[in-house]
């Protein structure tokens, strides 16, 4: 019974005393042990740790690349017309030698004496990133901030992509990262920053109202231009079609006209031909044609018993 309450005292001491003196730095983390505020020791590598219970408190830091959102702000270009600017930096805790991201002790001391949270590292990378990105669009077109200008290519306005951008955001960093390096007398923040990236770049909704406007103007202007163009046109074909046609016309009557000619003094020279063989016969044929004229009306006809309209009716010729 005795080593059984032995045994149990020994397990409460060990949980209660237990998390005081050791502790656990995960692959991704850093840890700063502070007794009273004062940094006693930092833990770079992972593993179990040990500090002294009760009186000395770790603090853990991600070791990681961390974000932060900058808030969306209305910045002025170089023509002093504002655009909406939604940015983020990436960062991490330590510094960069050749090329090669290093944590080192001093590094994490300097971080959790001078920004002592990643909360307050947040507010003042944000504050320091946003002066030099509002400095550098100042100084900057519209054309560059967007990246990318208007060429007319074959007679239309087509968009080409530019490196002014990022142009821009590596002047921001290079500015920010001076900024964060020159803090506390040249040592630093204890951070660096690794990239500075705008996500929109767009125009305020007053702004953009104002250009849809103006874009819907140009291409009512522009489509009437096609429509007087159009109609210029339309006009010109169907003058060359009138005229065409009435060529056309004026050629076929033409012809027309001679063939009708021709036909009639064919009809003509048959005529005298058929006199020439047959006069009498001829005769009797219009005096026929004659008769089926007026007989064929209901009307009186007198004439002289002499006429030459009677002579085929004569039994004595």
């Amino acid at each position: 019974m005795k080593i059984l309450i032995i045994t149990l005292a020994f397990l409460v001491l060990t949980a209660v005393i237990g998390p005081q003196v050791v502790f656990i730095v995960d692959e991704t983390e850093l840890a700063v042990v502070t007794q009273f505020g004062v940094i006693k020791k930092v833990e770079t590598t992972a593993g179990l740790k040990i500090k002294t219970p009760f009186v000395q408190q770790v603090n853990l830091f991600d070791k990681r690349l961390l974000r932060v959102d900058l808030p969306e702000d209305e910045l002025p270009d170089v023509d002093k017309q504002f655009l909406n600017i939604d940015a983020y930096v990436r960062y991490r805790i330590g510094h960069t030698e050749n090329g090669q991201a290093i944590v080192t002790a001093d590094d994490v001391k300097r971080f959790r004496e001078s920004l002592r949270t990643e909360a307050s590292a947040s507010s003042r990378i944000t504050e320091i990133v946003a002066s030099a990105m509002k400095q550098e669009i100042g100084q900057r077109s519209r054309e560059e901030v967007i990246g990318a200008r208007q060429e007319i290519v074959d007679g239309l306005e087509v968009t080409i992509s530019t490196n002014s951008r990022q142009e821009i955001l590596d002047a921001v960093q290079i500015s920010a990262e001076k900024i964060i390096q020159d803090a506390n007398d040249g040592r630093g923040l204890g951070i660096t920053l690794v990239d500075v990236r705008i996500k929109r770049a767009d125009f305020p909704s007053e702004t953009q109202n104002a250009i849809f406007d103006r874009m819907r103007a140009e291409r009512l202007e522009l489509a009437a231009g096609f429509r007087s163009e159009g109609g210029r046109e339309r006009a010109r074909i169907e003058a060359k079609v009138d005229k065409d046609v009435a060529v056309i016309l004026s050629v076929a009557e033409k012809e027309a006209n001679i063939l009708r000619g021709e036909g009639e003094a064919e009809a003509i020279r048959i005529l005298a031909a058929s006199l020439e063989q047959d006069p009498e016969f001829f005769s009797f044929r219009r005096s026929l044609e004659a008769y089926k004229n007026f007989l064929s009306q209901n009307t009186t006809v007198i004439l002289s018993s002499d006429s030459e309209l009677f002579r085929f009716l004569d039994k004595t010729n």
